[in-house]
């Protein structure tokens, strides 16, 4: 199946479905509109940037809720200087690409770690079309950020989502095979380690909602991560 998966990548990247990389063709600081859902999320970076800036050179956490919900992240990574989040409920890959330039570029990241992906999924995108959205998303950091690190993290298995277990695999593997082709790129497997031994999403690790993360499944992420950042 991994090698059928990264067949699937060499032709969407042969094939040119990745779009052009954000700035190439225009200025890298052009704005798509706001999705009315994100509007109270970007509002509240633009209000925390105004009272104060975060420095450039920073790790910077962007995606889905299970970035937004994940409380005292920046005391959790204290061994990198600057921590930012980033993180807005709901969202989707394609809403972290068509917003790099409110998201990501302000900030000059020396490393970005985005969990995002998990959502489209969940409103009926292919694997496919995730990795474009990726792609995307990777080619436009490039274009305005080429020293910037990008860490992806694995969309995690959940219990409220074990339906989708087989394109949540899909998912992972092209986009763990994408990044394997880039310089300053790294594949974080959460999805692994998160499952039991009977190969399910393990209880232990989510809330009573069971698709949202609890303490014992951020501190799980955490040590996870960390490597990455070193």
């Amino acid at each position: 199946m991994i090698a059928i998966y990264r067949a699937v990548v060499s032709l969407v990247l042969a094939m040119g479905l990745a779009q052009p990389a954000l700035g190439q063709s225009s200025a890298a600081g052009l704005q798509a509109a706001i999705d009315p859902r994100w509007t109270s999320s970007f509002d509240a970076f633009a209000n925390a940037d105004k009272q104060q800036m975060p420095a450039p050179g920073g790790v910077l956490f962007v995606g889905s809720s299970s970035i937004r919900l994940w409380d005292n992240l920046e005391q959790q990574f204290n061994t990198a200087p600057i921590v930012v989040k980033r993180g807005f409920g709901g969202s989707r890959m394609e809403d972290c690409a068509a917003h790099l330039s409110r998201l990501v570029i302000p900030y000059k990241p020396r490393t970005v770690v985005i969990y995002a992906g998990e959502n489209d999924l969940a409103e009926g995108r292919r694997p496919e079309q995730v990795l474009k959205s990726f792609t995307r998303f990777v080619e436009g950091v490039r274009a305005a950020l080429p020293a910037t690190r990008i860490a992806y993290v694995s969309i995690k298995p959940s219990i409220a989502r074990a339906g989708m277990l087989d394109d949540i695999r899909a998912t992972n593997a092209l986009i763990s095979d994408y990044v394997s082709q880039l310089d300053n790129a790294r594949y974080i497997d959460v999805f692994t380690p998160m499952l039991d031994s009977r190969g399910a999403p393990r209880a232990e690790l989510f809330r009573e909602d069971r698709l949202h993360l609890n303490q014992a499944g951020y501190a799980l992420w955490h040590d996870l991560i960390s490597p990455s950042l070193r």
